[in-house]
């Protein structure tokens, strides 16, 4: 007969499975809200200028998608939309039902409904900078580059090479929290 383990030791689960990004443990963050007001895919809320144009996200936004019981077709979409604009949006149900199913893959959406309000604010775009000229002996060799969006940032990087008064400069410190050996900073 074997004897049972001390009741001293501790058992310690073995540790398992694999590293996650942080991207993947965030994305699901918002999941249960989402789900709670119908969104099976939180990304109809965030690429609804995509889905309708961006004329009518202004006026509008997904405020939830309720399906029939056990069903994921046949569902009615509800959409916020801002005063005198929800006669026009009436009109252009047949073009919005057509557009979501076209993004969900399936017919997903077959009425759309409409309440009055203040559709979300949209994510300003950010500016990009303007590029400048490449010189012409920097330029001759990135020509040669087949890739265009790799040949893009080397002639971005390239003008903002030119444009520079050099490598920057650093001033040192007066107390270093690194000693350096030798080395003699002015």
């Amino acid at each position: 007969m074997s004897k049972p383990p001390p009741k001293t030791a501790k058992y310690e689960r073995p540790r398992g499975g694999r590293a996650r990004s942080a991207g993947e443990l965030v994305g699901s963050v918002g999941g249960p809200a989402f789900k709670r007001f119908g969104f099976v895919q939180s990304s109809i809320v965030s690429r609804w200028p995509e889905i309708v144009g961006a004329r009518y996200a202004k006026v509008s936004s997904p405020e939830s998608i309720r399906f029939p019981h056990g069903q994921k077709s046949g569902g009615i979409l509800t959409l916020l939309v801002q005063g005198a604009h929800a006669p026009l949006m009436q009109h252009l149900a047949p073009l919005i039902i057509e557009r979501v199913n076209r993004f969900f893959g399936y017919a997903a959406i077959a009425k759309v409904g409409y309440r009055q309000g203040a559709p979300l604010p949209q994510a300003a775009v950010p500016k990009r900078p303007e590029l400048r000229p490449v010189p012409r002996e920097i330029g001759e060799g990135l020509r040669e580059i087949a890739d265009p969006e790799l040949r893009a940032c080397l002639e971005s990087l390239a003008a903002s090479l030119a444009t520079s008064n050099g490598a920057p400069e650093i001033e040192p410190s007066k107390a270093d929290p690194i000693p350096l050996s030798g080395v003699k900073v002015k």
